[in-house]
């Protein structure tokens, strides 16, 4: 019996003890729940508004000169001189002599020509004299019939005047010769290309350098279809004083933005089979002087962006450019504070602003906010800032 009680009652005691805690558990009160209200994510907005806008068409090409040329000699011989203008980059005037070539020999063509031409002209002189002397001779003798024009010594003087002809057609290209020893162009010009120096021997044909205009630059511009009607330009344009549509050119140089002016001179007449395009042709004139923007010219090789006014005005939604995800998103907060991303349609966006013709109503409030992780649905909270202030 006693070891029955030893065993028994450290069983009793823990069974005691367990229901005690039990007991003190089921009569703790139970701890209220606080259910956590979930945050809202607070987004800017701005609301669409309608505009009746006009369309500037967007594009970009490069700058190319309307004149390049290759300075090619019709002459031979060694270069005497050289201008200090005829270096990679200079800049020449109308008429500026670039290169002249040793023209002692032409000089001494032309005194030798010239000396061929009084020969020649003593020649007819003397058939003329002799043809006088010989008309004489047959009147004089009064023969019947008429005389043949060997008689008459004709044949003698049409030789002479034609040997007259060919002598002084060779003093003409004797002199012409001495005129191409100096290479000259009759426009105002930069040099891109230098391939000789003083004391070169060159024959005619050689290579001697590459030269633009600088006068006017040209852009070659890409356009679609429907850019070509936004802008009223049909294929084939030729324009004239009244008619050139106006463009803005743009680029970066250095640290500075650049702008200058010109306008679309005409527009291809087919389409470029590689790109599916229509080129249009804009100039600009003085692209190196008045042209200049500031000092900065519209340089040959340069890549600029150009915008071009549009001629037909139309209804478009407009939005800040805050508001554009990617080319073609935009996130909307609806009514019901939710957010929804949509595909809209763009027109036109600038630094400022975005055009839309279909995919937002007037009204509606687009996110200007940035948001890290936007999922379509989820429930946000839009304030303007308005409200922030």
């Amino acid at each position: 019996m006693k070891k029955f009680l030893k065993v028994i009652t450290p069983v009793l005691v823990i069974a005691v003890s367990i229901g005690v805690v039990q007991a003190l558990s089921a009569a703790k009160p139970t701890p209220e729940k606080k259910e956590e209200s979930q945050r809202l994510v607070s987004l800017y907005v701005d609301e669409v508004r309608s505009d009746e806008v006009t369309i500037s068409v967007q594009t970009q090409g490069e700058v190319r000169a309307k004149t390049e040329i290759d300075l090619i000699p019709q002459v031979s011989g060694r270069i005497v001189a050289v201008s200090a203008s005829f270096a990679e980059g200079g800049e020449f005037g109308p008429g500026e002599t670039l290169i002249k070539i040793d023209d002692t020999n032409y000089k001494l063509a032309v005194i030798r020509a010239r000396a061929r031409v009084a020969t020649a002209q003593v020649a007819v002189q003397r058939e003329l004299a002799n043809a006088k002397i010989k008309k004489d001779h047959w009147l004089d003798k009064r023969n019947d019939g008429e005389p043949t024009a060997y008689a008459l010594n004709k044949p003698q003087v049409m030789e002479a005047e034609a040997a007259l002809l060919a002598a002084e057609a060779d003093l003409k290209e004797a002199e012409l010769n001495v005129a191409h020893t100096e290479i000259n162009l009759p426009f105002l010009g930069r040099v891109r290309e230098k391939s000789v120096g003083i004391g070169q021997y060159v024959s005619a044909g050689t290579h001697l350098g590459r030269v633009f205009s600088t006068d006017t630059v040209e852009i070659r511009l890409p356009l679609t279809d429907a850019q070509l009607a936004e802008l009223n330009l049909p294929m084939g344009f030729m324009a004239d004083a009244f008619n050139a549509p106006v463009v803005q050119f743009s680029a970066h140089v250095g640290n500075h933005e650049h702008t200058w002016s010109g306008r679309i001179v005409r527009t291809h007449a087919s389409v470029d089979q590689q790109t599916r395009l229509i080129y249009a042709i804009a100039e600009v004139e003085d692209p190196y002087g008045l042209g200049a923007d500031n000092g900065t010219p519209i340089a040959v090789g340069m890549f600029v962006h150009a915008d071009i006014a549009g001629v037909n005005s139309q209804t478009a939604l407009v939005l800040p450019r805050l508001a554009l995800r990617s080319a073609n998103k935009v996130y909307v907060i609806n009514d019901e504070n939710r957010l929804e991303i949509r595909t809209v349609e763009v027109i036109s966006t600038s630094e400022d602003s975005v055009l839309v013709s279909a995919g937002l109503e007037v009204g509606d409030k687009v996110v200007t906010s940035t948001i890290p992780a936007a999922v379509d649905g989820m429930e946000v909270r839009a304030i303007t800032r308005e409200q922030q202030s």
